[in-house]
């Protein structure tokens, strides 16, 4: 039998490296001559002891941080009520990492097991903290060092631009170094080819060329396999040639990450290459940035057991309805996971402007980041987006916002609603949750609960639904009867204890 506890890197250097230098095909690695596009692939046989206890046709899975029943089911290709839990049903949806499963066994061929890439080293994560990607691009003193783009704001250096993108996006700045250097050598030298110099990440087939549209392509790659993996949604890579590939059940979701970048440029060979050969990108990665396993150990698991949304009001004030507009969708950018909610106050009118209306702090923190629209509360308040949880609201008017600095209790304004930053056709707030640097999905192992209503998703955009016990409210992005939401009436429980009593 095989045992699925795929942590660290054990594996790393056994077998794989050495069979793949250079995209070398053998017998345990995938095969990519035939002609039908079907990708013939031999599993790695992990050796362990027998476990008595598991049934015939099962694998024994320990649970990695984020995941779902869920999720883990459709990973590998299961039904959910045929997963046993030999040491007792868990009842979160959120699973506590480290939980055995009993899975059956039914994929047959995939991807390698190996962990490539922790998910701290691709999201925005607390091992971000001390790491200065300006100073870092200085001293490898290659083509980002002096690398401009004229944007919106003027002239800005690469390294800088790229910078703000992994803050706003809550990407790890590292891990886009990495991909960087690899596919085109812009950190620590200079690009060999026009393509490399043209379009850095790979993406040659696109007419986005420079920089800044470049990181936008494999920013989004790296979300739709990061996030993907999170909610179960993705469980085969395509390459560019069209021909799938199985992932895994173990894989964790940072190596997912990456796997999904290249695939989408690489054809199959490509592909192992660039994972698995003599330049692989984890070998990148360790060269610039150290051990990547070691950094990781200091802050994961990014949701350790126990994890749990700490309460949190619907963002306006008690006595008003407003309209819930879009339901769980993009938390930042066309690719991000859905993980956002949208709120309108009620108008007078449609299209854009500024609300008399406020919207208010769900929860009480300090405004570690600002901008255009732009609001993001820290809930631990230590000052770090990174670490904890975090809420950020957009469409914010710039008129009487919250700044940088400023601590809000729960219930205090934040600023009115606006259109201002992004886009948008109407006044609302956007709102979303961060925990340790990685988007929360609105639907899944921390659902979004706002004043007692849990959101639901919708296959169409926007679509949705806040519900809280008989109350059911739907999204609807133009606001009708069926959109109105107001904070539920509570009756407040007198303090135990005899603290009233008569003088």
């Amino acid at each position: 039998m095989m045992k699925m506890k795929l942590a660290g890197k054990w594996l790393a250097g056994i077998l794989l490296l050495s069979i793949l230098m250079g995209c070398g095909v053998s017998s345990n690695m995938v095969t990519g001559e035939n002609p039908t596009g079907t990708v013939e692939v031999t599993d790695i046989p992990i050796v362990t002891p027998t476990q008595d206890a598991l049934p015939d046709d099962y694998v024994e899975y320990y649970t990695q941080s984020g995941d779902t029943l869920a999720a883990v089911a459709a990973h590998f290709g299961v039904e959910a009520k045929v997963i046993l839990f030999p040491d007792g049903v868990v009842e979160d949806l959120l699973l506590p990492p480290e939980t055995r499963l009993f899975i059956p066994d039914v994929l047959g061929k995939t991807t390698p097991h190996e962990l490539l890439i922790p998910d701290s080293d691709i999201v925005y994560s607390p091992s971000t903290i001390g790491f200065d990607a300006l100073a870092f691009v200085d001293e490898q003193d290659g083509k980002l060092a002096d690398y401009s783009e004229l944007m919106t704001a003027g002239t800005t250096p690469g390294a800088q631009i790229l910078n703000q993108i992994a803050i706003e996006y809550s990407i790890n700045p590292r891990i886009l170094l990495t991909l960087l250097e690899q596919r085109s050598g812009w950190v620590s030298g200079q690009p060999a080819t026009p393509d490399q110099s043209n379009y850095p990440y790979g993406f040659t087939k696109s007419n986005k060329g420079g920089l800044y549209k470049q990181l936008g392509l494999v920013i989004s790659q790296l979300e739709i396999g990061y996030y993907g993996w999170r909610a179960g949604t993705l469980t085969d890579l395509t390459f560019s040639d069209g021909t799938t590939l199985r992932l895994a059940p173990g894989l964790n979701a940072g190596t997912v990450a990456v796997m999904s970048y290249v695939a989408n440029i690489s054809t199959l060979a490509e592909w192992q290459a660039a994972l698995y050969g003599e330049n692989a990108i984890p070998a990148v990665h360790e060269r610039l940035f150290g051990d990547m396993w070691e950094r990781a150990a200091k802050v994961e698991p990014l949701f350790p057991a126990g994890t749990l949304q700490p309460e949190l009001l619907l963002p306006f004030a008690d006595g008003q309805t407003w309209n819930y507009t879009c339901g769980p969708h993009e938390a930042w950018g066309k690719e991000s996971p859905a993980a956002a909610l949208d709120f309108a106050p009620p108008l007078d009118r449609a299209g854009c402007g500024v609300s008399n209306k406020w919207a208010l702090a769900a929860a009480s923190g300090l405004v570690v980041r600002g901008g255009n629209g732009i609001v993001v509360l820290d809930l631990d308040g230590d000052g770090y987006e990174q670490t904890g949880w975090d809420l950020l609201y957009m469409h914010v008017a710039s008129t009487d916002k919250v700044q940088v600095g400023d601590y809000v209790n729960r219930d205090e304004r934040i600023g009115h609603p606006s259109c201002d930053g992004g886009s948008s056709s109407g006044i609302h707030i956007h709102l979303a949750r961060k925990f340790n640097g990685e988007w929360v999905l609105a639907e899944g192992g921390l659902p979004f609960v706002l004043s007692g209503y849990q959101a639901f998703e919708k296959p169409k955009f926007c679509e949705g639904t806040l519900e809280n016990g008989d109350s059911v409210v739907e999204a609807y992005p133009w606001g009708n009867y069926l959109t109105k939401i107001s904070r539920p009436e509570v009756t407040l429980e007198p303090p135990s204890g005899d603290i009233y009593q008569d003088e």
